[in-house]
């Protein structure tokens, strides 16, 4: 990282009546050189902060006294969430899915970050195998709730031996400090089959309920293994391995319903599907702060697509009330400004999606009017594996898929798989061998693309 710089500067704002330009560099905020876009919110929430910038080209630095009431948005947008240097992880987990990837993508794709920051504003995992006294102290200072941690499992050995670092079979005891002053804390287990499964994952659920009982939330999701990975111990659930995890998971919910008057433990939607059942409804969540994880996304996209209202918002939710944060990764705009679809040919309409996804949407779109909207399911053999989410199609698979549409219809692609407007292998929309219509990945926004491509025949 080299420091801050602006990005953009709202119209209007206090920081486009001070002098500011995009691309100046953030030197320091009332005197502070912040570190990350935390600092930089509480440095200049108060009334006319005066910041130091450097203008590109230029040697010497200037000060701006922004204008400001106390509380008021400044207006900037910094181009990076964390100023001084991601806090990079030095785990080299079993069933990590960046190993996975194959040569030759964005470089920030490689990236493997284990920061708390991150974690605090974006919703990211970690492990806490590089967490500090400084960094706890400062999490509880300045209440940086909720933080998420990839748990795995509570057995020293096997967490040491899955995260291949030593420190793995310590370090949980900051989640121990964590949830003792009163942090929030969201907890994974990634489940790899034959590894911290059967036995392993009862006394990881035993000791969640016993030595963490305030853990808001336990997610338990599979392993993904492409046909990149190189790992002997690692390989896809069967369906019966799938429906025991999802049987201990509603057991557990049970339990710590009993307990502690709420459900804490859930299996991702992604265990049901693999074992052959259908994913709960939106009764068994009572907050999707697990979504990103795949746990109750199915329900919200159901209700979403019935009810024709938004889902409700993902994440820890933090990163959007912060005052100039950008989005990162995955959370960066998908492909700019809504396009609507184009109009029905009279040749119909295609919805293209990963497998998982194909069962459910065909069942939606026939319950409701939609019979006639063709569901095309995108075999990923760029993975391979057990990978079949749509957030993981890339554009040599969609073309291979597309081959077999029949010419005139109306495409539609869930706009989970791009990343402002790039597929994860690189290409765009426009590598496409026919153009396709992006479409936010919620069932308001499909049942909206929907009425328009068929309008003015749209289903009562």
């Amino acid at each position: 990282m080299s420091g801050a710089r602006i990005s953009a500067i709202t119209p209007g704002s206090p920081a486009s009546r001070c002098g500011l330009a995009v691309g100046d560099e953030l030197v320091s905020v009332e005197g502070v050189a912040p570190t990350d876009i935390i600092a930089y919110q509480q440095l200049v929430d108060g009334p006319s902060p005066t910041l130091v910038v450097r203008r590109p080209g230029e040697l010497l630095a200037r000060k701006v006294v922004v204008d400001k009431a106390a509380g008021e948005p400044v207006g900037l947008a910094i181009d990076s969430a964390v100023f001084d240097r991601i806090r990079t992880c030095d785990n080299h987990c079993t069933f990590c899915f960046i190993y996975q990837l194959p040569k030759g993508l964005r470089r920030s794709l490689y990236v493997k970050d284990d920061d708390y920051r991150l974690s605090f504003l974006y919703g990211n995992y970690t492990t806490l195998t590089r967490f500090t006294e400084l960094d706890l102290e400062r999490v509880l200072e300045e209440r940086l709730s909720p933080i998420y941690v990839s748990i795995h499992t509570t057995n020293p050995e096997l967490r040491a031996a899955m995260l291949r670092n030593p420190r793995g079979a310590t370090s949980l005891r900051w989640l121990r400090e964590l949830l003792a002053a009163g942090v929030a804390v969201h907890g994974q287990v990634v489940v790899c089959p034959g590894v911290n499964d059967g036995a392993e994952l009862v006394r990881t659920l035993d000791d969640v309920v016993t030595l963490y009982p305030e853990l808001a939330s336990l997610s338990l999701v599979p392993v993904g293994v492409s046909d990149l990975s190189n790992e002997e111990t690692m390989r896809p659930h069967t369906a019966t391995e799938a429906a025991q995890v999802v049987a201990l998971a509603e057991r557990y919910q049970v339990l710590t319903r009993d307990l502690f008057g709420s459900a804490r433990v859930f299996a991702s939607d992604e265990f049901y599907l693999v074992a052959g059942l259908d994913p709960p409804g939106p009764e068994a969540f009572a907050s999707l702060d697990e979504a990103e994880n795949g746990v109750g996304m199915v329900a919200s996209f159901r209700q979403s697509f019935v009810e024709r209202r938004a889902m409700a918002r993902l994440g820890s939710g933090f990163f959007q009330s912060v005052d100039g944060a950008p989005a990162l990764g995955y959370r960066a705009s998908r492909v700019g400004p809504a396009t609507p679809a184009g109009p029905d040919t009279g040749r119909g309409v295609t919805v293209l999606t990963g497998a998982y996804a194909g069962p459910i949407l065909r069942e939606l779109l026939d319950a409701h009017g939609y019979g006639a909207v063709e569901v095309t399911v995108v075999e990923n053999r760029y993975f391979g594996g057990n990978i079949k989410v749509a957030g993981l199609l890339t554009a040599p698979d969609l073309n291979r898929a597309l081959a077999g549409v029949a010419p005139g219809r109306t495409c539609l692609l869930p706009d989970v798989c791009l990343n402002e407007g790039r597929f994860l292998d690189g290409s765009t929309l426009a590598d496409l061998v026919r153009p396709v219509t992006p479409v936010a990945t919620t069932g308001v926004d499909l049942r909206r693309a929907l009425d328009d491509a068929l309008s003015p025949l749209v289903p009562a």
